[in-house]
């Protein structure tokens, strides 16, 4: 669904939306839960070729272990873009960034859930606002090599003593590390590690929290 932006207040967006919002179904697709919704501003700027170069490169990745054939596998993408993002349908030639980034996102996001293996140079090529680290939370992959089973690691260390099933981690920055570069980041100290890797922790929401099974969800 799309709008247009009316107001800004701090942490307040005012919305006024294309059409009617139709609160049974809003209902229905958060599941009876409040609902999350996320904000995308348009700007205009067409897809960069860069992001052309990254699509095709991962389509060809894609095809390359599935037998797909390229032109096959980018209808196939696009569709899957333009149901999750509710987009118009779009053509790779002259899209938005922001589509651009949705097919980069969506791609990634199946190949990483399907355990189609890509070349790591592409991932290393991201640009640093890419949500590399949320992709790799949902997966549980190390958000520098990609290695599987990646550990939670917390930016700020829950501490000694302390039990992790009886702290409320809600509020936390986290980001999934393999043993290795768990192991570094201890040993580099949580600046110096963030600032070589690029890397933008995430904050533990309560559905994230219970996902992970990050201790209880409230205070008592």
């Amino acid at each position: 669904m799309f709008g247009k932006m009316i107001s800004t207040s701090g942490n307040t967006v005012q919305i006024e939306l294309e059409s009617d919002l139709n609160a049974s179904r809003l209902t229905a697709l958060a599941n009876g839960k409040q609902p999350t919704v996320e904000l995308s501003i348009e700007d205009g700027r067409h897809i960069t070729p860069d992001q052309r170069k990254k699509i095709y490169a991962l389509l060809n990745d894609f095809c390359a272990y599935t037998g797909y054939v390229p032109e096959e596998a980018k209808e196939y993408f696009k569709s899957m873009v333009e149901g999750i993002f509710n987009v118009k349908p779009f053509s790779l030639s002259d899209c938005s960034m922001t589509t651009a980034s949705y097919m980069i996102t969506t791609i990634l996001d199946f190949m990483f859930h399907e355990d189609i293996p890509f070349r790591t140079k592409i991932w290393d090529s991201l640009p640093d606002d890419f949500p590399r680290v949320a992709m790799c939370v949902r997966h549980r992959r190390c958000a520098i090599c990609l290695k599987e089973h990646a550990d939670i690691d917390h930016v700020k260390t829950i501490g000694m003593g302390r039990n992790r099933d009886k702290i409320n981690q809600v509020g936390m920055y986290i980001e999934p590390l393999c043993r290795v570069h768990h192991t570094i980041r201890h040993a580099m100290g949580i600046k110096s590690f963030m600032q070589r890797y690029h890397l933008k922790p995430i904050k533990v929401t309560p559905e994230l929290a219970k996902k992970l099974h990050l201790g209880r969800l409230t205070d008592d």
